[in-house]
C-alpha cells in the first residue's frame, strides 16, 4: 500500500518550483514544525506541520499543490495523508529545503527563532549519553541510561518515529512562533 502511494507522489525540482513561485502558480506547503519554519523558510510557503497535518487545512484554489520539508521525508508522509483523504495529485520538492538552498535560492532566516528540533534532539541525547557514561564511573547501573538513549535512537532510525523530537516539538519555546 505504501509503495503504491509512493509511486503516485510526483516530484518537482527547485528550479521549476522557483518559476512557479515567481508566477504565483503554486501553494507551497511547509510541513516542518513551527520552530523550524520560524528559523528559516522559503518565502511564500504556508506552514502546516506534519505533527498536526489535516488535509482540510490545504488551501483550495487553482494553484498547483507542492509540499516540502527539510529533506523530503516528512513531505512524503504528508502526501500519504492527502492520498488517504482522496487527493489525486500531490507533488513534493525533491530534496526539500536542503535542495532549494543548494541551488542558491533565497530563504527567509530569523536567527532569534529556536534551533531545529533535530539539533535539540542531538544535544539532549548526547548530554544523556555523556552523563550516563560519566556516572557509570560511580555505579555501572548508570550505563542503563546510555543503553536506553541508544535504544531510542536506534528505534527512531529504523522506524522513522522519534518520540523525543515529537515531545520537543510540543515544548513552549518551540510553540511560540
Amino acid at each position: 500500500m505504501a509503495k503504491i502511494l509512493q509511486d503516485r507522489l510526483k516530484i518537482i525540482d527547485p528550479a521549476t518550483l522557483k518559476t512557479l513561485l515567481d508566477n504565483d502558480r503554486v501553494n507551497l506547503i511547509d510541513v516542518r514544525e513551527p520552530s523550524e519554519h520560524a528559523r528559516e523558510h522559503i518565502p511564500g510557503s504556508i506552514l502546516i506541520p506534519l505533527s498536526t497535518f489535516e488535509p482540510q487545512a490545504i488551501p483550495v484554489n487553482n494553484k498547483k499543490l507542492v509540499l516540502h520539508c527539510q529533506s523530503g521525508n516528512r513531505s512524503s508522509q504528508a502526501a500519504q495523508k492527502l492520498f488517504a483523504a482522496g487527493v489525486e495529485e500531490v507533488t513534493h520538492l525533491e530534496g526539500g529545503l536542503n535542495a532549494w538552498k543548494q541551488q542558491g535560492y533565497f530563504t527567509k532566516i530569523n536567527k532569534k527563532a529556536p534551533i531545529s528540533i533535530m539539533r535539540q534532539v542531538q544535544i539532549i541525547a548526547g548530554s544523556l549519553i555523556l552523563t550516563g557514561t560519566l556516572l557509570s564511573l560511580i555505579s555501572p547501573w548508570f550505563l542503563l541510561l546510555t543503553g536506553f538513549v541508544g535504544s531510542g535512537l536506534l528505534f527512531a532510525g529504523i522506524s522513522n518515529i522519534c518520540a523525543m523530537a515529537r515531545l520537543l516539538a510540543k515544548m513552549p519555546w518551540n510553540q511560540q512562533f
